[in-house]
């Protein structure tokens, strides 16, 4: 960038400047990344020093001693000569600590600080992401307990069907994200170290190290993957991990995203029918031309921002796919991009979903009249029900329903008025006295067991999770979106 130049003159990723939280963007920072070749550097040669081989102290020493002086430009400067952007590090590092840089990187691939660095960033911002999620099951609880009660009016192919309640419709939202819970953590606690394998996974530099010694080698690896924070590494590695752990991490992101991008279309909907609406500011605009617009632009955004990551997992499985032998190099370009804006994208899906559910307004009063428009439709199923419990046919009774209901809702397009609840009550077929018909309108006797649902599935599966998280959720600020 010249003097005539400033950072307006480029492209900027809006995952990095609008959308995705300070706390997922530094998880993917330079820094963050170099730092942690620099510790993995520094574990590695601490065991090996440990075990035997010729690391002297003063070189580990060295090394932690100036593991903070990381100059990132140099090392550009450097990856610019060389073309390696490891070997650029190395010799980066062995300007600073010449006595420890001349044992860096010993008996190692580069894939040792690549890839385990990879996966631990991956295992921190998987952790980073649980966390949002919690927070917003958390935010959608609260309103499931607050309008658990409250009939409304349910819907299958968007068109009237059997009423349920505000609070069991959120209930089905969260439902979705506590299986996304559990397909991260899952994710999560398949991850492995990488270890210390070797240029083609087989161990052969550190075995020739060891003088053949198979139960040093052995410990070694065991020693570096304990103290880079993993149980275990792959047994069997070619040069990197294998690229399937992507895929699987990228397809439990993209079950986030199909779960926000479902309740964000359903409040979009929603709020067309008048009975939900996201927050909108004081000031907000909602439309430069109409001014009376309250557009869903964070539903909208969430819809937008899934599409994107929900089209990652392929991605990443053509890369597993396309991996030759022992590997390749068209994988490294590839997951710069995809892995790091899936975990950015994942981040900014569940601030704006956290944002939305706390700041959810619900208008009982349209919510009523929706639901009280349809009752005499909704009643054919609790007309067919009973009258088969006094003898009745049930396929004759159903035809005899459909015909009545067909012709008052056609009545009802073309602006006629028609009661249905006199039409069944005067129709012998059912024998049903108008009454008992007008008792069933009622909406409360329409839900089943809808609220008491909203009970046992918070205080049976949602609880015991919050509970879980609940020091997290209380030191994380979550739900505020920059945009």
């Amino acid at each position: 960038m010249n003097e005539k130049e400033d950072r307006n003159d480029f492209f900027q990723n809006p995952l990095v400047e609008r959308y995705s939280s300070r706390a997922m963007l530094r998880i993917f920072s330079p820094r963050r990344k170099f730092s942690t070749w620099r510790d993995l550097w520094i574990q590695l040669a601490q065991a090996q020093m440990e075990l035997g081989l010729p690391v002297g102290e003063d070189q580990v020493e060295e090394l932690k001693a100036t593991k903070e002086e990381l100059d990132l430009e140099r090392a550009a400067e450097l990856e610019r000569e060389l073309r390696h952007d490891v070997m650029a590090h190395i010799h980066a590092w062995r300007e600073k600590a010449p006595k420890g840089g001349a044992i860096l990187h010993l008996g190692a691939t580069s894939a040792f600080v690549t890839d385990n660095t990879e996966l631990l960033l991956t295992k921190q911002a998987l952790h980073l992401v649980r966390t949002e999620l919690v927070g917003a099951i958390q935010a959608l609880a609260v309103q499931a307990r607050k309008w658990k009660d409250l009939p409304c009016l349910g819907y299958t192919h968007f068109q009237p069907a059997q009423p349920t309640t505000v609070g069991k419709r959120i209930c089905l939202w969260i439902q979705d994200l506590v299986l996304d819970h559990e397909a991260l953590q899952s994710a999560e606690a398949s991850l492995r170290a990488r270890g210390v394998k070797g240029t083609t996974g087989t161990q052969a530099s550190f075995l020739q190290l060891f003088g053949g010694d198979t139960e040093k080698v052995d410990e070694l690896d065991r020693r570096v993957t304990k103290r880079i924070g993993f149980s275990r590494s792959f047994s069997v590695t070619g040069q990197t991990y294998p690229r399937k752990v992507d895929y699987r991490v990228l397809s439990a992101l993209a079950g986030v995203a199909a779960s926000a991008s479902k309740f964000a279309n359903d409040i979009r909907l929603l709020s067309h029918e008048g009975e939900m609406e996201e927050p909108f500011e004081e000031k907000q605009v909602g439309s430069s031309a109409m001014p009376h617009k309250r557009n869903p632009m964070r539903s909208e955004r969430i819809v937008s921002l899934a599409r994107y990551v929900l089209s990652l997992p392929a991605n990443a499985g053509f890369t597993a796919a396309d991996q030759w032998l022992e590997r390749t190099l068209d994988d490294s370009a590839n997951r710069r991009i995809t892995i790091p804006e899936a975990f950015l994208g994942v981040d900014a899906i569940l601030s704006l979903v956290t944002n939305v559910a706390r700041g959810l307004k619900v208008f009982p009063e349209r919510v009523e009249a929706n639901l009280a428009g349809e009752l005499p439709y909704l009643v054919a199923e609790t007309v067919l029900m009973e009258c088969v419990k006094r003898g009745g046919d049930r396929q004759a009774l159903h035809e005899r329903l459909r015909t009545l209901a067909v012709e008052a809702g056609r009545a009802r397009k073309e602006g006629r008025k028609v009661d249905l609840v006199a039409e069944l009550a005067g129709d012998p077929a059912f024998g049903l006295e108008e009454s008992w018909l007008r008792e069933r309108l009622d909406p409360g006797s329409l839900v089943g067991r809808a609220p008491e649902q909203v009970v046992n599935f918070l205080s049976e599966e949602v609880d015991p999770l919050l509970e879980l998280y609940e020091a997290e959720l209380r030191s994380r600020k979550l739900g505020d979106i920059r945009v």
